[in-house]
Formats: structure tokens, C-alpha cells, sequence
């Protein structure tokens, strides 16, 4: 059944990053029938002010009052997540979306590291700033196309 619950929740998509959804993402800690017709959702935000959060919650509960289920969501901030917990098939989703996902294995110092750009490849980019648009992302350019790109912060 938890299965069929994260098949569930797999519907929903990040607010703030539509082409993956809060289960691809890693805040979707936990999915649980805790009663015939009612489960405990465990959510860890990506960060602890993000307001996507109030959405996603609300979306969790329509959803899932949509199939019959009355859905408790619990946010945990405790283990804090982590950009490690999203998907190999979510990172690709943000790169061909035109956002460059961060490495696996977090370094404290990832921001001063070039970054590759999503749309053509050159490791040739410079950070714009380090604050995006979103708390979870920071601004970079290419030096080769020159477009502009977000990078997902690594935490």
C-alpha cells in the first residue's frame, strides 16, 4: 500500500520547479496508512523557510481527499535534506528544463565551482549572484552562449 501511496503522491508537482514532482525532489520522507481510510504524509522542506511548502501540503490533502483518503501531513526538519536525496531522473528533468542540477556529495564550497550550462554544455559560466529565483537556486551566465541559468544549490 505505501507503494501505491508514493505512485500517489509522484502526481504532484514542485510548485516553484513543475517538471519534477515532490516525490522525485527527496521531501517526501515518509508514506503510511495509518487507518482504513486515512495516511500520514512526512515532508522535509528544502529549505526551512520555503514557502512552496504551505502549497504542497495543501496539495497533498486535496489529492488525496480526491481518492478517498484523509491525508495527515507532518513536516520534519529533522534529518535536514539534502540535495542528495533527489533522483538521478529528477536531475536530468532540471537539466533539460534549463536549471544545472547540483553534484552528488555536497561541498561547502560548491558555488565557487564552475558550473556546466544546461543549454550548451561549456563549463566556461560565471555565478550572476547567489541568490536565484528561489531561496534553493543561485544565478549563473555562460560566457560561451551567455545565457542566463539557475543552479540548484547543493545543501
Amino acid at each position: 500500500m505505501e507503494e501505491n501511496l508514493f505512485e500517489l503522491l509522484s502526481q504532484i508537482p514542485d510548485p516553484e520547479i513543475p517538471v519534477i514532482n515532490i516525490v522525485e525532489l527527496g521531501i517526501v520522507r515518509e508514506a503510511k496508512m495509518i487507518s482504513e481510510n486515512e495516511a500520514e504524509i512526512v515532508i522535509t522542506p528544502t529549505y526551512s523557510a520555503c514557502p512552496a511548502m504551505f502549497n504542497i501540503e495543501e496539495d497533498i490533502i486535496k489529492l488525496f481527499k480526491e481518492n478517498g483518503i484523509l491525508a495527515k501531513v507532518t513536516t520534519k526538519i529533522s534529518p535536514i535534506w539534502t540535495t542528495d536525496w533527489i533522483t538521478d531522473e529528477a536531475r536530468e528533468k532540471l537539466r533539460a528544463y534549463g536549471i544545472t542540477p547540483p553534484e552528488k556529495g555536497s561541498q561547502e564550497d560548491h558555488l565557487n565551482i564552475p558550473k556546466k550550462c544546461p543549454r550548451c554544455g561549456s563549463e566556461n559560466t560565471k555565478q550572476i549572484s547567489r541568490f536565484g529565483s528561489t531561496l534553493c537556486k543561485a544565478s549563473y551566465q555562460c560566457n560561451d552562449c551567455l545565457e542566463p541559468f539557475d543552479y540548484f544549490k547543493c545543501h
